[in-house]
């Protein structure tokens, strides 16, 4: 195994192990949030398990190194289900129908986006660079609506505000490393850019588990 793949296996199998252990940990503190919107939140952080291992699986074991459409179609999941959570959890009339329009937007995007990059062998940077930035735009109109209410004085026992900061954190930093691996990069230096992914990766999934710890049991959103 040389340098750089065996930079990609420690990338893939080191975010892999992380996740999982925010699962399980997701699945210990899930009394806290399981009469919540955010009860969704702990399937998806086990289909984030399911979809990384699978692709780890299909490269490592099945020696089919062209994961792109299961990442592709994890993305759409991915990025539906945090605008329908941010949705669900707004009270600001003009805030919901704005997420309705980035969901809408996004989802125009990502079938246009498959015409010039093919969904199933090609990463879809168009359509992940504008749902980055919608879910982003969605977090800020979260955090104003807290700033603007009681709910500012008990954030920090507020399981969604630790994991709207986990995902603000990795996205703001996503989506510049997104442009660089897909149009500007070096495919030599490509494995050394990846540690990156990794770093964020693993700050978002720390504030996971610290929302899961050191939220309260009660939650309102």
């Amino acid at each position: 195994m040389n340098y750089d793949n065996l930079i990609v296996f420690f990338r893939d199998f080191s975010t892999l192990i992380i996740e999982l252990v925010t699962a399980i940990i997701g699945s210990i503190y899930f009394y806290k949030y399981k009469n919540s919107i955010l009860k969704y939140f702990l399937f998806y952080l086990w289909f984030i398990v399911f979809i990384e291992y699978s692709a780890f699986s299909m490269r490592e074991y099945l020696d089919i190194p062209n994961n792109k459409g299961l990442i592709n179609s994890f993305y759409v999941i991915h990025f539906i289900y945090l605008f329908f959570t941010y949705w669900h959890v707004l009270h600001s009339k003009k805030r919901k129908l704005l997420i309705s329009y980035f969901a809408i937007i996004y989802s125009i995007v990502c079938i246009i986006n498959a015409f010039f990059e093919d969904f199933l062998t090609r990463s879809q940077t168009i359509s992940f660079i504008v749902g980055s930035s919608f879910l982003i735009l969605a977090i800020i109109l979260y955090f104003i609506e807290i700033l603007k209410s009681e709910k500012v004085l008990y954030v920090k026992k507020n399981l969604l505000f630790w994991i709207s900061v986990g995902l603000l954190l990795c996205y703001a930093g996503y989506i510049p490393f997104s442009i660089t691996i897909n149009y500007y990069a070096d495919i030599q230096k490509l494995s050394n850019l990846f540690l990156i992914l990794y770093t964020l990766i693993a700050i978002s999934n720390t504030c996971f588990i610290i929302g899961f710890i050191w939220s309260s049991k009660k939650q309102e959103y």
